[in-house]
């Protein structure tokens, strides 16, 4: 594995550890959850900012989680999920050393209605990944 997928590999291991369903890249199941689900997106490394004399490319990797709940309680739930992703990452911000840091941003949450069924209460929560590479392909 390049280190590139090392480190996403890393975060989807990290965010398995909650309690939430965690995919990775996978589209939006039919049922979600109690505890509620969690979808990793590789997203977009960016450009990088390249040093010469060792060649370097260091990335400031923008992946996304996809955060989504449902039911009565799902505002509580909501809540409970945030911080538990926050609480993970905040754990071990170099993923072990395979990063220099990571860190999220604040989520967006929107309600969506579902015809038929509780409406989900879901957002974006952007993730920001500090590496550097020898590689841009890496």
């Amino acid at each position: 594995m390049t280190p590139r997928e090392t480190i996403l590999a890393a975060l989807h291991a990290r965010l398995s550890t909650l309690p939430a369903s965690a995919l990775r890249g996978d589209v939006l199941p039919e049922r979600v959850p109690t505890a509620g689900l969690l979808i990793l997106r590789d997203g977009e490394p960016g450009e990088p900012e390249v040093t010469l004399s060792p060649l370097r490319y260091h990335y400031q990797h923008r992946a996304e989680i996809e955060a989504v709940v449902q039911g009565a309680a799902r505002d509580t739930t909501f809540d409970t999920l945030c911080a538990s992703i926050g609480a993970a990452l905040a754990a071990d911000r170099t993923l072990g050393g395979l990063c220099y840091w990571i860190e999220a941003e604040a989520p967006r949450p929107v309600d969506l209605p579902v015809e038929g069924a509780a409406s989900l209460k879901a957002a974006v929560i952007p993730v920001v990944l500090h590496y550097t590479l020898t590689d841009p392909l890496g």
